[in-house]
């Protein structure tokens, strides 16, 4: 972690972590409360080092299903910072005698419940959100709804300062609140870490690794990670049945691929979501069908709609090698526990983020992975000349 900067602090600092993401904000909280350790530029008896930054919550539950959050500790005055993960369906309560597993809405009001709870009485408020919700449904194309948009609006209206959350679906939905700072981040840093300290016989050069994109729209992605790799890049181009809805979406006819041949290649396929995952290993099956020889898959969110089964098995079968993707929303243990995933931790990355926006430092750093890239692979392989000077800093 890097060194805490010896300054008064915007205010006494507060992280509320919502039971949907409480094992992040303890890491969170531990890695902030060490790297302050033997701080001594406090100048008021109020600012001293304590025992936690948490504040505790109690998100209660009644039989009908309506809820409400109680602060045990007061938010008066504290620059405070709410972590919540709306896609943690392991949260569960009563209702009428039912098991209900939290969704996504009932995660958001549990946000706006807490705000509520502060009253106002916070010096600031911050929510930290990765998953940001309701963004698949980001633009209206006919009469529909805008979700995320109201809801971005809704926590404006509730006194929210900065909304941070990680590598959104379409950055431009920001537009719905252009008053309220906004910071889209991105993991990329990590995920290139985990991989290139994992797979010890990776070679990053031209002659053995290409970068995938899935489709056209996470090319932009794709772009930068070949950038600050020295990579080629490939692109699939999905084939849709537009006369067709299943579960909201076009079907899938057939995936087309653009790039030079991947034949005896080993692949990084990079996405900002595996969703079903039926896409990727379907990208994966193409791949393999090319003669590619191993197939990584790395990905910021991993949610597993349809479970592991068709994972294990296209595993088995040799179809991939790999699935790199971080604990900005829930894992189930089973997949935590498979051996072609690899958990990437991003508690240091948001423990400095708050550290930073606490004693009200800006966090570009933070946002820009090319130069901290380019000394991890100097470090590890000594790939200096490889590193892209045009390479774009927005992942």
């Amino acid at each position: 972690m890097t060194q805490i900067a010896k300054n008064k602090p915007y205010g006494r600092m507060g992280i509320i972590a919502l039971k949907s993401f409480k094992e992040m904000g303890v890491k969170v909280d531990g890695q902030i409360l060490r790297a302050r350790q033997g701080n001594v530029g406090f100048t008021h008896e109020e600012d001293a080092l304590p025992e936690t930054y948490l504040v505790s919550t109690d998100e209660i539950r009644f039989s009908n299903g309506e809820g409400k959050v109680k602060l045990s500790n007061s938010a008066r005055g504290k620059d405070i910072y709410i972590l919540a993960d709306v896609g943690n369906y392991s949260c569960t309560y009563d209702m009428y005698g039912f098991r209900n597993h939290m969704g996504p809405d009932e995660h958001f009001q549990d946000i706006k419940r807490t705000l509520s709870a502060i009253g106002g009485k916070s010096r600031r408020t911050t929510v930290i959100m990765p998953r940001l919700y309701a963004s698949r449904q980001h633009r209206r194309k006919s009469r529909e709804s805008l979700d995320c948009a109201i809801a971005l609006q809704e926590l404006e209206n509730m006194g929210v300062k900065t909304i941070i959350t990680f590598d959104v679906h379409d950055p431009n939905i920001q537009n719905a609140i252009p008053l309220v700072s906004f910071e889209n981040l991105y993991p990329t840093y990590d995920i290139v870490r985990a991989i290139v300290t994992s797979e010890n016989d990776l070679q990053l050069d031209r002659d053995h690794l290409m970068v995938i994109s899935p489709d056209t729209g996470a090319m932009d992605r794709a772009i930068y990670y070949s950038s600050v790799l020295g990579l080629d890049i490939g692109l699939f181009f999905k084939r849709r049945d537009l006369r067709t809805l299943v579960n909201g979406s076009n079907p899938i006819i057939t995936h087309e691929y653009m790039g030079k041949p991947v034949d005896g290649m080993d692949v990084l396929i990079v996405d900002d979501m595996i969703a079903s995952g039926e896409s990727v290993l379907d990208i994966a099956e193409e791949l393999k069908k090319r003669n590619a020889r191993r197939i990584f898959v790395a990905a910021t969110f991993a949610q597993f709609t349809d479970g592991l089964a068709k994972f294990n098995e296209y595993c088995e079968k040799g179809l991939f090698t790999r699935v790199y993707s971080t604990n900005l929303t829930y894992l189930p243990p089973e997949a935590k526990a498979a051996p072609w995933f690899k958990e990437v931790d991003m508690s240091g990355f948001i423990a400095r983020l708050i550290d930073n926006l606490n004693y009200d430092k800006s966090v570009a750093p933070l946002k820009d992975a090319t130069s901290i890239i380019k000394d991890l692979l100097e470090e590890n392989y000594g790939l200096h000349s490889f590193i892209s000077q045009a390479a774009p800093s927005v992942f």
